[in-house]
Formats: C-alpha cells, structure tokens, sequence
C-alpha cells in the first residue's frame, strides 16, 4: 500500500517534491481509504490559525462532491500521519466522513516538514510571521542554512531573510501582523526601529490612526530626525481612499441640492459611515437651512 518515493527533488510545488498528484483514475495503486480517524495531524504544520468561512464553504463542498484531490499521509507505527491536506481533513471530519481518500508516502521527518511548508505557501498564503515561524522551525532542526532553504522552497534568499528578521519585532508587533492588522510593508518599517518600546508605539499608531505604510514611513524618519536635532518632516497625514458612491447616493445629492438650493455632498466613508455636507454662501442660505431641518 506505501508508494515509496526516491531521492527528494527540490519543492518549487507539491507535484516536484510529491510526484504528480493530479486527481487519480479510480484503479491508481497508489491511492487508498484511510478512517478519518486513523489519521493523526502533521506536528509539523506551521499554519495555526484557519479561517472558518473558508472551512465552512470547503466543508460544504465535501459534503456536495466528496474530496477531489486525496490527502497524503506516512505510516507512522500503528496509524498514518497527515503530510499535505490539512484543511481537507479538517473539512471532512467537519462533514462527518468516515472515510478519506489518500495517497501513502514512504517520507523523513525533512520531506514532511518541507512538504507542509510548500503546501501553504504555494495553495493558502500563510501569515507572515506564521511563514517565518515555520522557516525558523525548519532551519533549526535540520540545520540548513537561508540560501539552501530558498532553494529548496524556490524563494529568494532576501524573500528568506525578510521573512526571519520578523522574528526580532515585539511580540504584540508580531500579533498585529499575524492578525492582519498590519501588512508585511507595515512589518518592513518597524523592523528598522531598534527599540522595541518605540516600535510598539509606532505600531500603535499605524493601527489607530489608519497609516499607510507610507505615512509610516514618514512618522518614523520624523522621529530620528527629532532625536537627531534635525527639522522635523512633514506631519503624516491619514489617507484612505474615499469609497465609490452608488447611483442611489448621488441621486440622494442631486435632490437635496434642488430641494435647498445649496452645495450638498454626501461623504462615503466605509460600509455604512460617511458625512453629509451642507454648504452655504449667505446668512439667508443658513437661515433657510436651519428651517428645513427643524420641519
């Protein structure tokens, strides 16, 4: 039942470090039923936060279509352990299968940690600190160094490096990256920043006050200007693409301004937020306003 695979190829996808797993005719030797609960989780998988509206639709798919693609597992003892297909497997034992279909691979301890990597980096983009996490996991316990992990992954070596340098952020920088309330550009600035106190307070700032990165940028040359004596740069300023207006809101404009005769502009911020601006060129026009809104 084990399809023994022969010296490691470089991970540039799945199908290089798998062999071509496209889904397979009914009479492939290779593929096999496992009970779901013979499988056991990769230790080595470095995605720990999976999006439930994500599973949600996959589940609901394998309850319409079954599992497409099978999952591929090593024996390990007694049972089998997962290498590729851990939102499957979570999906299927979410739909209540008893059964999986699955591919059974003769792997190190380095092809599954390496093929869980590739995985989700090339199928389902991990967070990047979930990536560096991983790459960090991978390098320390086979002791391979940046340029031969990026070869290995088909990354450049500086893609590698970037990655790992987010390990040295404070950890509630890293959480606000993790959660995706700060970007990887975010993540680039504040890696320049060797105080960890003020890097938290950047941080800070770029999630409160809605910075680019950018206006991050700017904030943090602002400040080693200032310590360094020098003039101050410009204050960075808050800029957010306006939301596009709907046909409804511009004729909601259109009607007002032929209702009170004045400038109107109805500001869409976000989803359900904006301003109602009223202009006026008179006492009269204000007066006149006032009345309006008082009927």
């Amino acid at each position: 039942m084990e399809a023994t695979l022969k010296a490691p190829r470089l991970a540039r996808g799945l199908n290089a470090l798998l062999g071509d797993l496209s889904i397979p005719h009914a009479d492939d030797a290779t593929v096999c039923r496992l009970a779901v609960g013979k499988i056991e989780h990769n230790p080595y998988q470095p995605r720990k936060q999976f999006d439930g509206d994500e599973l949600a639709a996959l589940t609901a798919s394998i309850k319409n279509h079954g599992i497409l693609q099978p999952l591929v597992v090593r024996q390990v003892g007694d049972g089998y352990q997962l290498i590729a297909g851990e939102r499957r497997l979570r999906a299927a034992k979410d739909a209540g299968l008893a059964e999986v279909p699955v591919h059974v691979v003769a792997f190190d301890d380095q092809q599954v940690f390496e093929a869980a990597l590739v995985e989700n980096i090339q199928r389902s983009d991990l967070n990047p600190i979930e990536k560096a996490t991983g790459f960090k996991q991978y390098m320390d316990k086979f002791e391979m160094t940046q340029d031969k992990l990026g070869s290995r992954l088909g990354l450049d070596r500086s893609t590698v490096s970037n990655l790992l340098g987010l390990l040295n952020l404070h950890s509630e920088v890293q959480d606000a990256v993790r959660n995706g309330q700060l970007t990887m550009g975010h993540a680039k600035v504040l890696k320049g920043v060797p105080d960890l106190t003020q890097q938290v307070m950047f941080a800070r700032d770029a999630m409160f006050k809605n910075y680019s990165v950018h206006a991050l940028e700017l904030l943090v040359k602002q400040h080693k200007l200032a310590a360094a004596g020098a003039e101050p740069v410009e204050e960075p300023a808050t800029k957010k693409e306006p939301a596009e207006k709907t046909a409804h809101v511009k004729g909601l404009e259109d009607d007002l301004r032929q209702r009170l005769a004045v400038r109107i502009e109805i500001k869409v911020k976000a989803k359900d937020k904006g301003q109602i601006v009223i202009g006026f060129d008179s006492n009269d026009d204000f007066e006149r306003i006032i009345q309006a809104l008082q009927k």
